[in-house]
């Protein structure tokens, strides 16, 4: 495929969005970046082409209609996980034939439980190409030529290589994935971890990072394998792989929100892996698989138990073999 025929859309204008939309473009793609018409985020793109993160490239052009950036032969979601159900509604009322959607985002459906690829063919069906984008990145690391590696994972291998064939460059250099439920999981998961990684930095006992990357992957993989995904996929990129960029960088959303939730100070948005907690929680009675970690972070943060208390308990609790 032939980059500068190729049209790229990505839906969506956060900070991975844009970043999404200035990588697609790195690589000789024409993008349309998209956001409604009332996102504050897309008006600021649009008149200053550039946001706190990066400058956009002359070859994007941003867009309000939805219809415009539908006519992208591949379509990246890159939204809150929790509206992509009403996107996908959205999305549905329009032609699709040929077009492949790759969701770029973390997470779990709070009301279901449902992993996000479930949740988009939910309402879309299975007549379009779908694959997954996860793994550790950071936009103001991307922009800045640093490489890293990430994963796109799909049920249709041919449609895996195409895509990685398509995106791959020397600042991405991507695996293939196969396991769905391992992947996403994992990847939603992992923001659970960056808030606890946080809150053990805020209490001033970031020695227990060490214990929380060691059992952390562990209950995951457990819950992973009774939905019956691979267990291994956990240990993969889509979540231990991310956890430098999750659980000790200081770009990390997710972390940056454990540390001032137990520090009391205000924090101006709510990080996405609140709702992934309430999700496995969810998942965890439904599967009958015990999450300590993710019972925790529940316990600090909706049922307001003291933190010190919990994460105590939880970490030096009576001695155990460890495996």
């Amino acid at each position: 495929m032939e980059k500068n025929k190729t049209s790229v859309s990505i839906l969506g204008c956060g900070r991975w969005a844009s970043g999404l939309a200035w990588y697609s473009a790195h690589l000789g793609y024409r993008v349309i970046l998209w956001g409604r018409e009332s996102s504050r985020r897309r008006e600021i793109l649009a008149r200053n082409r550039q946001n706190e993160y990066l400058k956009l490239p002359v070859s994007v052009s941003v867009e309000s209609s939805l219809e415009k950036a539908l006519s992208g032969e591949i379509i990246l979601i890159a939204i809150n996980s929790q509206n992509l159900r009403a996107l996908s509604k959205q999305i549905s009322r329009y032609s699709l034939s040929n077009k492949t959607f790759i969701l770029c985002m973390k997470g779990l459906e709070e009301a279901t439980g449902k992993r996000l690829s479930e949740v988009f063919q939910d309402e879309i069906g299975r007549s379009v190409g779908l694959a997954v984008w996860l793994g550790p990145a950071h936009v103001q690391e991307l922009i800045k030529n640093i490489p890293t590696c990430m994963v796109i994972a799909s049920e249709d291998i041919q449609l895996t290589r195409h895509l990685v064939s398509i995106f791959g460059s020397e600042l991405i250099r991507f695996y293939y994935g196969r396991d769905l439920i391992g992947a996403e999981v994992g990847a939603a998961a992992k923001n659970v971890m960056g808030i606890a990684a946080g809150m053990l930095d805020g209490l001033g006992i970031s020695s227990l990072k060490g214990a929380l990357m060691a059992r952390g992957p562990r209950e995951i993989s457990r819950l992973v394998k009774a939905m019956g995904g691979d267990e291994m996929t956990v240990y993969g990129l889509t979540h231990i792989g991310d956890y430098a960029a999750t659980l000790f960088s200081s770009y990390s959303h997710n972390r940056r929100f454990g540390e001032a939730f137990v520090r009391h100070e205000n924090f101006d948005k709510l990080a996405e892996g609140i709702t992934t907690t309430r999700a496995l929680i969810r998942l965890s009675k439904r599967y009958d698989v015990e999450l300590p970690i993710c019972e925790g972070v529940y316990k600090i943060v909706e049922e307001r138990q003291a933190p010190d208390e919990v994460l105590e308990k939880l970490f030096l609790r009576p001695t155990k073999y460890e495996f």
